[in-house]
């Protein structure tokens, strides 16, 4: 392997949008161990703990991103962050955490993390208006962002909390649908599964607070609509297709979609492909979803 291929194997993998088969992840893992190995840029160090961190191999993601992390990479330190303030190795740091997230602070992602320290007063004393304050200030910086990376879902749906707190229900179901759109978005192209973590709290949040429109709703509200047994049907490319909710004998929701059935909505969200594409890819397409039964 050479560079000029490990690099083509990459950015190959990369343009599927998580379209790829067993053997691509294989050959990404051997590309960018290679380049790291190759370059010692960080850069190949961070995809790399990415990649693992997607497949919850949290050991082999700590590894790649202490290693970025030593190099002065940002997004990795990011990443540790994150790995010791949800104890994704099976060890919950909030003193780590809080370390991490602070030696970049000014970055959103980092910033609204450490509100949520303050918030709930993970290692440092709980300050509840040091965490309106972060979160009023993020919002400010980013609601007009057209960057789907930038974590304005995250952070509408923390300043939804304060503005329902303070008694303004119609300005939090407004930043609610704000979020929720542009976290549509970011799903499409990036199906991680911390994504559909938010997407679900936001959608519960949501309709507790207003009544689904049961003429009017989408792919992503099915975390409402599927919290019961009932069909749904929507229009594609002129076709229409069935998805059926039943209840497991366990209490769970199962979800059925062109004759395969799936162990939850996160699972359908995560899985389904229609016309082998991801069906968050394509969901902007899909119209007219009706419950039929």
């Amino acid at each position: 392997m050479t560079i000029p291929e490990a690099k083509t194997i990459v950015e190959n993998y990369y343009q599927k949008n998580g379209n790829n088969t067993e053997e691509e992840c294989f050959l990404l893992t051997e590309a960018l161990s290679f380049l790291i190995h190759e370059t010692n840029n960080s850069r190949y160090m961070v995809q790399l703990g990415g990649f693992y961190y997607y497949q919850k191999n949290y050991e082999l993601a700590l590894k790649y991103y202490t290693m970025a992390a030593e190099l002065g990479n940002e997004s990795a330190v990011i990443g540790l962050g994150y790995i010791w303030y949800y104890g994704r190795t099976g060890i919950v740091d909030y003193e780590k955490a809080y370390k991490y997230f602070s030696k970049v602070e000014g970055d959103p992602v980092a910033d609204y993390k450490l509100a949520d320290m303050y918030h709930h007063g993970y290692y440092v004393e709980k300050n509840e208006e040091k965490y309106k304050e972060i979160i009023e200030k993020l919002y400010d910086l980013y609601r007009n962002t057209r960057y789907v990376d930038q974590p304005l879902p995250e952070i509408c749906t923390r300043l939804a909390e304060i503005r329902e707190n303070d008694g303004n229900k119609q300005e939090a179901v407004k930043l609610l649908l704000e979020g929720k759109k542009m976290l549509s978005s970011r799903i499409a192209y990036d199906p991680f599964f911390g994504n559909f973590s938010i997407m679900k709290g936001l959608i519960n949040n949501l309709y507790r607070l207003k009544p689904l429109n049961k003429n009017k709703f989408d792919l992503f509200d099915l975390y409402e609509v599927f919290k019961q047994p009932v069909k749904v049907s929507f229009m594609y490319k002129n076709e229409c297709y069935i998805i059926e909710s039943s209840v497991e004998d366990d209490g769970t929701i199962a979800v059925c979609f062109l004759g395969k059935w799936y162990r939850s909505i996160d699972d359908l969200l995560m899985q389904a492909k229609l016309n082998d594409q991801n069906i968050t890819l394509i969901a902007w397409r899909f119209k007219d979803f009706k419950i039929i039964a």
